[in-house]
């Protein structure tokens, strides 16, 4: 289980801070200013965004349910993996602009989300 709170904590890294930086490098002045203003920012780097956002409202419930079942040691491996796979291909759908897709994954993680949670009741 701490395998994967790390992976989860990595990918964190990658959605909040790595892609937007990559995908703004247009910008670098900007960003190694005061940020006085606007910029203009593509359509990537928006969904990228977005999905972090999503990313932060469900990272501090993955992250309780782990650590409860390593202090209950109730197994829940399985279903963390496969939460942290969905969200890894959640996105990928979003930054690609895949929406049918993206809607069925989020489901799928959420479903592991209450998954987690009925294995620890």
């Amino acid at each position: 289980m701490t395998t994967l709170i790390i992976y989860a904590l990595a990918l964190a890294l990658v959605q909040f801070w790595i892609l937007p930086a990559t995908l703004n490098l247009k910008n670098m002045a900007y960003l190694l200013s005061n940020r006085d203003g606007d910029i203009e920012t593509s359509a990537m780097y928006d969904r990228v965004s977005r999905a972090a956002a999503n990313y932060q409202e469900s990272l501090p419930a993955f992250l309780a349910l782990c650590l409860l079942s390593v202090h209950m040691g109730v197994d829940l491996t399985t279903t963390a993996a496969a939460w942290l796979g969905l969200r890894v291909a959640y996105l990928a759908s979003y930054t690609f602009g895949i929406p049918y897709l993206r809607t069925v994954i989020w489901l799928g993680s959420l479903g592991c989300l209450i998954s987690m949670a009925m294995q620890l009741s």
